[in-house]
């Protein structure tokens, strides 16, 4: 789920260099790759002049002219999915998990992913540590019901370690056909020894919002996706909070991995004055900062009774709607640290088949703190166990509630 103007920044477990879209067309043979090499020869006045390409151009010579498969049932590879290689490979040396080359078959998937089209288990997961991490599951997903968390550390998907698996390639192992079962092997906090569970795969709805009232005049909105449709039903359920007479309001955002940015941002505007910052995005050196400002709903008073509830699975457009409202002083915070998902992914076509999706900046709060380096830590720390999960306690929102009942 870590936006989509194409912006992605929602990446879902069903589950975010352009070099234009020309196809650079190795499988031809040695005439395409001389035609390549002079491309590359060119490029100096593209900042490349003090780069050696000798040795790749010799590896690639080297596997082409000695390399043997150990068996003979090994699947060829021809030079168009070398390439391919190439270019993931350049990717993965960015030492950023959230910059990926999808190849054609990857890349349609995540076109999948990102529609909402796609059967799979619902969890939100990122290569981290040498292990794939659970950002957060989706609410009623077959990954929340099979008992997933938030910061549960998957490292075998059936027989295959994770250690080495890039986050698409983990994608690729756990989703799979409705009614059929993965086996992951889950590492948790306060946990000794890693325990498997058996997830039954489902065809994924992405759920955005619920509401309710609990006593003294509360009302919670819990928000489990930015999706296009969330700030119509945010609006929405304002609108019901304030018909219904409360004046207190709960917004709980655990377990919320993120979506798009406008929908952050025009959320954000229902308790914010005109123009006022929302959220800073950290180009590199050569671009100027960009600021996102709020449009100007500010329908709420100052003296709003207001909370909302962050975790270790608040991510992306939950951190930067939750840090603007803190930052301003319109909400209080409640839980536990969240996610750090602060960076900007860009989805480019590298060709009409492939694509890279590229982090290309960084979110800042409105008083500049980086998301990805921080996160974004609550006035009021509670923890939430396995103990209090597994019996029915909710330690977090009780705090909220406390808090808006004084």
């Amino acid at each position: 789920m870590e936006f989509l103007r194409r912006h992605a920044a929602l990446f879902v477990l069903g589950v975010i260099i352009a070099f234009g879209s020309y196809n650079l067309g190795l499988n031809s043979g040695t005439k395409n790759v001389s035609a390549t090499i002079t491309r590359v020869e060119n490029a100096t006045e593209e900042g490349l002049s003090d780069v050696d390409f000798a040795p790749f151009w010799r590896a690639w010579n080297l596997i082409n002219e000695k390399y043997v498969p150990a068996s003979t049932t090994a699947k060829t590879v021809d030079n168009q999915e070398k390439v391919w290689g190439a270019i993931g490979g350049l990717a993965e040396s960015l030492g950023d998990p959230y910059t990926v080359f999808f190849p054609p078959v990857e890349s349609k998937l995540f076109e999948d992913d990102i529609r909402g089209n796609f059967e799979g288990v619902g969890m939100e997961v990122v290569a981290q540590e040498g292990a794939i991490t659970v950002i957060a599951p989706l609410k009623n997903s077959p990954a929340s019901r099979a008992g997933i968390i938030a910061g549960d550390r998957i490292i075998k998907i059936g027989s295959k370690e994770t250690v080495n698996l890039s986050t698409e390639d983990a994608v690729q192992l756990i989703r799979g056909p409705k009614g059929t079962q993965v086996t992951l092997t889950i590492f948790r906090n306060g946990t000794k020894e890693p325990f498997e569970m058996k997830v039954t795969r489902d065809v994924i709805d992405i759920p955005t919002i619920d509401t309710r009232e609990l006593p003294g005049g509360i009302f919670v909105i819990e928000l489990y996706s930015f999706s296009a449709s969330s700030p119509n039903l945010f609006r929405a359920a304002l609108r019901e909070f304030i018909l219904s007479g409360n004046d207190k309001l709960i917004l709980d955002l655990r377990g919320n991995p993120g979506g798009y940015l406008e929908a952050a941002i025009d959320m954000a505007s229902w308790f914010l004055p005109s123009s006022a910052v929302v959220v800073k995005e950290d180009f590199s050196i050569n671009r100027d900062e960009k600021v996102y400002r709020s449009k100007g709903y500010d329908i709420f008073r100052d003296d709003l009774k207001f909370v909302i509830l962050v975790d270790g699975g608040s991510a992306s457009a939950s951190e930067i709607l939750a840090g603007a409202l803190s930052e301003h002083g319109r909400a209080i915070l409640v839980g536990d640290k969240t996610f750090g998902k602060g960076s900007v992914q860009e989805l480019v076509d590298i060709t009409p088949e492939t694509s890279l999706k590229i982090t290309i900046a960084r979110w800042l709060t409105p008083n500049g703190l980086s998301i990805s380096q921080d996160g974004i830590e609550p006035k009021f720390v509670v923890k939430y166990s396995v103990a209090d999960r597994e019996a029915n306690r909710d330690p977090q929102l009780d705090k909220a509630i406390e808090i808006l009942s004084k």
